[in-house]
C-alpha cells in the first residue's frame, strides 16, 4: 500500500491540475510554474522548465491576458473554441508531468485519457454554457460565469497542489454533473436547432 501511495498523490494532483485547465486553460500551469520557481513542487528534470523564472512570467502573463479576455463580450464565445482543444492539450501536459518514473506508454495513455479527458469533458460544457447565456441573457450573464470558472480553477489549483485527495474527490463530483448536465444542454441544443430547421423549412 505504502508502495502504491505516492502514485495514488500523482493521480490525485495530476486530476486535479487538469480539471483546472478545464475551467481556465493557463491559470493552472502558472499555479505548477510558480510552486515549482518556489521549490513547493518537485518536477522531473524534463520538466524543470516549467519552473524557471521566464516560465513564470510568461504563464503569468498569460493566464492575466485570458482571464480579461473573458470579460470581453463576444470574444469569449470566440476563445471558447480555441480553449476547448488547448484545455486538453494543457490537461494532459500537466497530467503528465507528474507520472515521470512510469514508461512514457503508461505516462502518455494516462495523460490523454484521464488528463486530457477530464480538462475537456468540464471545458467542453462551460462552452456550452456560455453559448446557452449568449443566447438567453444576450451575454449578460457570461461575466457571472467568466467569474465563476477563475474562481473555480484557482480553487482546483490550490486544491491539487496542497489537498491532493480532496480535488481528487471534487473532480469525480464535477464530472458526474458536467455528464449529466452537458447531456441536457446537448438535447436542449440540438432540439432548438431542430425546430429552427423546421421553420425554415415552412417558408
Amino acid at each position: 500500500m505504502t508502495d502504491s501511495l505516492p502514485y495514488l498523490v500523482s493521480l490525485f494532483i495530476g486530476i486535479g491540475l487538469a480539471a483546472a485547465t478545464g475551467f481556465r486553460v493557463f491559470l493552472p500551469i502558472f499555479f505548477l510554474s510558480l510552486g515549482t520557481y518556489l521549490k513547493i513542487i518537485p518536477l522531473d528534470a524534463d520538466y524543470a522548465w516549467i519552473g524557471s523564472l521566464p516560465a513564470v512570467i510568461a504563464t503569468g502573463i498569460a493566464t492575466l491576458t485570458e482571464i480579461i479576455a473573458y470579460y470581453i463580450p463576444f470574444v469569449d464565445n470566440i476563445l471558447d473554441s480555441i480553449t476547448v482543444p488547448l484545455a486538453t492539450i494543457a490537461g494532459s501536459m500537466l497530467f503528465a508531468s507528474q507520472f515521470t518514473e512510469v514508461n512514457n506508454w503508461i505516462q502518455w495513455s494516462l495523460a490523454i485519457i484521464a488528463g486530457g479527458g477530464t480538462a475537456a469533458t468540464i471545458s467542453s460544457v462551460l462552452a456550452g454554457t456560455r453559448a446557452a447565456s449568449s443566447t438567453t441573457t444576450a451575454g449578460v450573464g457570461n461575466p457571472v460565469l467568466s467569474t465563476v470558472e477563475t474562481i473555480g480553477s484557482t480553487i482546483m489549483s490550490i486544491f491539487a497542489i496542497f489537498i491532493p485527495v480532496l480535488a481528487g474527490i471534487l473532480v469525480l463530483i464535477m464530472l458526474y454533473f458536467a455528464i449529466k448536465y452537458g447531456k441536457k444542454l446537448y438535447y436542449k441544443i440540438s432540439g432548438k436547432k431542430q425546430q429552427n430547421k423546421f421553420k425554415d423549412s415552412t417558408y
